[in-house]
């Protein structure tokens, strides 16, 4: 099937859906000039002191606190960075009433930034963050207003400030993971974008789908790329804007694909 093809029949079942849901992950966010993690140019292909996975556990935040922030504001933290195109037409989806939810792997934030009500974050986000003393609750702002004193934030406890995002050792949170699993169930579209589908237990997420159109957008080959009904081996934005306006779904979509 060609991509035009392929586009329109997306178009078609944006059109016809009003339970569709997104599953995505780091490809989501890179049009927004974030890294991604597995792609040749992503943080698992840069050098560090230890390995990204090393360092982004939760055994390591713990030993080597100093070394785990100096990593995470360097590759983990943009706070100024804008929702791109995928994020839009995703909210865009959700507000008129085709899109029941967005189940992300990223921690960045944008898809709330962008107008997604209804977000599963899997992993948490950078946005919360928590005194693991005495569990008071700090946000974002707060701790960069502190940065340059206070590389390691501290409560006023004393305690040390810990970000609400799911190291690698660490479990999903319950409510999120039966929320995310929930949602899937009851999708009549499922559309996959920017995701290795190689971290689990979320990309297991994708065996709770009952439904018979499973949409896939990733530019490097997946496990599930054989389940796929559709599948698109390209930038998540360019697709999703092009079959949200072949899908007539409102005006934003064409100004955003002129954006590229």
């Amino acid at each position: 099937m060609e991509r035009e093809e392929k586009l329109h029949t997306f178009g078609s079942w944006l059109a016809e859906s009003r339970k569709a849901v997104f599953f995505g992950g780091a490809g989501v966010s890179t049009e927004s000039g974030l890294p991604d993690f597995r792609s040749p140019d992503g943080l698992y292909s840069q050098t560090y002191d230890a390995p990204p996975e090393e360092i982004l556990s939760g055994g390591y935040f713990y030993r080597h606190t100093d070394r785990f922030y100096r990593f995470y504001w360097d590759k983990m933290v943009y706070p100024d960075a804008k929702p791109g195109p995928a994020h839009k037409m995703l909210a865009l989806l959700e507000q008129t009433g085709h899109l029941s939810a967005v189940v992300t792997q990223n921690i960045d934030g944008l898809h709330q930034m962008a107008g997604s009500k209804n977000v599963f974050e899997l992993h948490g986000s950078i946005y919360r963050s928590r005194c693991i003393r005495c569990g008071r609750k700090y946000t974002l702002p707060q701790l960069l207003k502190n940065k340059e004193k206070d590389p390691v934030p501290h409560c006023s406890c004393g305690g040390v400030i810990k970000p609400e995002v799911v190291l690698y050792g660490e479990s999903l949170d319950e409510e999120t993971l039966l929320g995310s699993i929930d949602a899937i169930r009851q999708a009549d579209l499922l559309i996959v974008g920017g995701s290795s589908l190689t971290v689990y237990p979320a990309a297991g997420l994708l065996h709770y789908y009952r439904g018979r159109r499973l949409v896939l957008i990733n530019k490097t080959p997946t496990p599930q790329d054989e389940s796929a009904s559709l599948l698109f081996r390209e930038g998540i934005g360019p697709v999703l804007t092009g079959a949200v306006r072949l899908a007539g779904i409102g005006k934003e979509a064409s100004n955003a694909e002129n954006s590229f």
